[in-house]
């Protein structure tokens, strides 16, 4: 596990508070390591050899009609969500105490230091509010009152918490492995000029292209105005410049062709496949010719065994993720075709972590031999990546 880093923006935990803060970590490193591999065992014993005799690639849903019945698996759910719950629960509780100070933190201070575009008649998409995603209260996009931060600040304490520190210490471990384990060692002569993050949050995955591509003008696009807001204090105190934007990344408002690479991480599974569909659209329109789109993910259902498949549906069925199930199961090559691009200029592949390529104490996981992430990387037209 890697510390996480202080910045001047982060919520501060008191002694209490960060006691149920690593207790809740250890929670759920006891259930990752004690009762999922008795869950495998229980399956392999005693649902595995007469499902499959019947269908030797059960669907999850499948599995999870018959796992639902035995007293191990209810257990290992219940803890599970309960883990979640009480994860949000733990930071909350920090961020409302010193919700006014981490405010007026997070304001613009340094012009020089990107910007913050807010859109005061901006209308949150329906596939947002229907559910609390990732059991989060109020989603990612919920504010109470005036400059509100407190989904920033949540979410920021919260991912670390919840990828028990295997993110790094600034959670930016997707945006440094797509960066070093596919751009630059694939186009390490790329020099992009303007960069687009879709999705983009609090900026955890964003701010490393600052880092990587010096000369490129950075921006970043998000439904929610709280994590935005946040997100652009959290890169002013971290010396970052990003250029924030409220917007939908389903239909944007710059100009065609306006940026040489898009990029996304974890941003599909938040989404339904109709949404999907509208932001290919869009990246097609504004990329240009010889530009290059990223979406990063985790595995596609299609690369996985029936039993991981039904492991990682268990977020849609119990974890308030609704596009999770939908999005696994797509043909993303299929859709990158529609949205306009030609199949010969499509990539998918796993990539590694940059985190666990550093040496550094992590937890590997199941999918550690073939790479953790997986991207679908597309080129638009056949202009070439050369052309940067």
């Amino acid at each position: 596990m890697t510390s996480e880093y202080q910045h001047p923006v982060l919520p501060k935990a008191t002694h209490d508070e960060r006691a149920r803060q690593e207790f809740v970590m250890s929670f759920k490193g006891y259930l990752q390591h004690k009762i999922f591999p008795s869950i495998k065992t229980l399956y392999e014993q005693e649902i595995e050899p007469e499902l499959t005799a019947q269908n030797p690639n059960p669907q999850p849903w499948e599995i999870r009609r018959l796992m639902k019945k035995q007293p191990r698996y209810q257990w290992m759910g219940a803890l599970k969500r309960l883990n979640q719950e009480m994860l949000w629960q733990s930071v909350s509780m920090s961020v409302e105490r010193q919700l006014p100070e981490l405010i007026e933190r997070s304001k613009p201070k340094h012009p020089s230091l990107g910007s913050l575009t807010l859109d005061p008649n901006f209308t949150m998409p329906s596939h947002q509010t229907q559910v609390d995603i990732h059991c989060m209260p109020g989603g990612y996009h919920t504010e109470d009152q005036e400059d509100d931060v407190t989904a920033g600040a949540i979410y920021d304490h919260g991912v670390y918490l919840y990828g028990l520190g295997w993110l790094g210490s600034l959670n930016d471990d997707l945006g440094q492995s797509l960066i070093h384990h596919y751009l630059k060692s694939e186009y390490p002569q790329l020099q992009p000029q303007n960069i687009l993050d879709l999705g983009c949050s609090v900026g955890h995955s964003t701010l490393p292209y600052v880092e990587a591509y010096p000369e490129a003008e950075v921006h970043g696009v998000d439904l929610s105005a709280p994590l935005l807001r946040y997100g652009h204090g959290r890169a002013e105190a971290l010396n970052r410049r990003v250029h924030f934007h409220q917007q939908n990344a389903e239909s944007m408002t710059f100009a065609d062709g306006s940026f040489d690479l898009i990029v996304s991480h974890i941003l599909f599974h938040e989404i339904p496949v109709s949404a999907i569909r509208r932001v290919l659209k869009e990246c097609d329109r504004l990329l240009r010719p010889g530009g290059m789109m990223v979406h990063l993910e985790s595995p596609p259902y299609s690369y996985l065994t029936p039993y991981q498949a039904f492991l990682f549906d268990w977020e849609t069925a119990n974890n308030n993720e609704p596009y999770w199930s939908a999005m696994k199961m797509q043909d993303l090559a299929a859709l990158t075709t529609e949205a306009g691009f030609k199949p010969d200029c499509i990539t998918q592949k796993f990539i590694p972590s940059w985190l666990r390529t550093q040496h550094l104490t992590v937890n590997k996981g199941a999918l550690a031999s073939r790479g953790t992430w997986f991207i679908l990387a597309v080129t638009k037209e056949n202009g070439g990546m050369q052309e940067l």
